[in-house]
């Protein structure tokens, strides 16, 4: 190979030397470039990677001159995993965007039971009930601890909340709140390009106790 490498990646044309691509032997970007190349070329014999070229750059600035990158962290973190560049993917980590997501609210949300789960199972009752609806409404129940949790089965055993299926997240033994959750279930959907908001759900009739303390309504809103 040439010690000059014209890289396309993803549209965005790029000039480096091998060995600032071989930088980190154990990566999968250096192993891309050892022996004989294991990419395609285009037109212009660059060769090619079919990754976003936008965040390439921040790659290749750190290759060059072990510049943490400030910007765009979590693209950024997506494309040095892949690269499997060891180094920076240990000091993205560190970051605050990083380390808030990984660290704490990941592992505050695999303390929930089925959050995942739960997630899908929301989206698919909403797009069910999308017909010729400008919006379409989920019940979602959150319980924090499994007193609550018995009182709203209770509840739900009780009452028939208008025969709409309830979606039930909890309980969980993490410091974070039921506010805290909520947040993390408007974020997370919201991530898959849905527009939703939330507002307690409150009984006409047929609870103890307040029902607003458990029930939410998340609003799912089309067009």
């Amino acid at each position: 190979l040439s010690p000059i490498v014209e890289l396309n990646v993803g549209g965005e044309m790029y000039t480096t030397t091998l060995s600032t691509l071989k930088k980190h032997p154990g990566s999968k970007l250096a192993e891309m470039f050892t022996g004989q190349p294991k990419l395609r070329t285009d037109s212009e014999g660059r060769f090619f990677i079919d990754r976003p070229g936008t965040y390439f750059k921040y790659i290749l600035e750190y290759l060059r001159s072990n510049q943490v990158p400030t910007q765009c962290i979590q693209d950024v973190y997506k494309e040095a995993l892949f690269y499997d560049i060891e180094p920076l993917i240990k000091q993205l980590e560190d970051s605050p965007q990083i380390f808030g997501e990984l660290v704490a609210r990941r592992q505050f949300l695999a303390r929930v039971p089925s959050y995942s789960e739960n997630i899908e199972l929301m989206i698919r009752i909403a797009r069910a009930e999308a017909a010729a609806s400008r919006q379409s409404s989920v019940i979602v129940c959150v319980v924090r601890t499994e007193e609550d949790a018995a009182r709203c089965q209770d509840a739900l055993n009780s009452l028939d909340m208008d025969k709409k299926p309830v979606v039930k997240f909890g309980p969980w033994k993490a410091v974070p709140s039921i506010s805290d959750l909520l947040d993390c279930i408007q974020m997370d959907v919201e991530a898959k390009g849905y527009k939703i908001s939330f507002q307690p759900h409150v009984a006409d009739k047929g609870f103890r106790f307040k029902s607003h303390d458990f029930f939410y309504k998340f609003l799912f809103t089309w067009w």
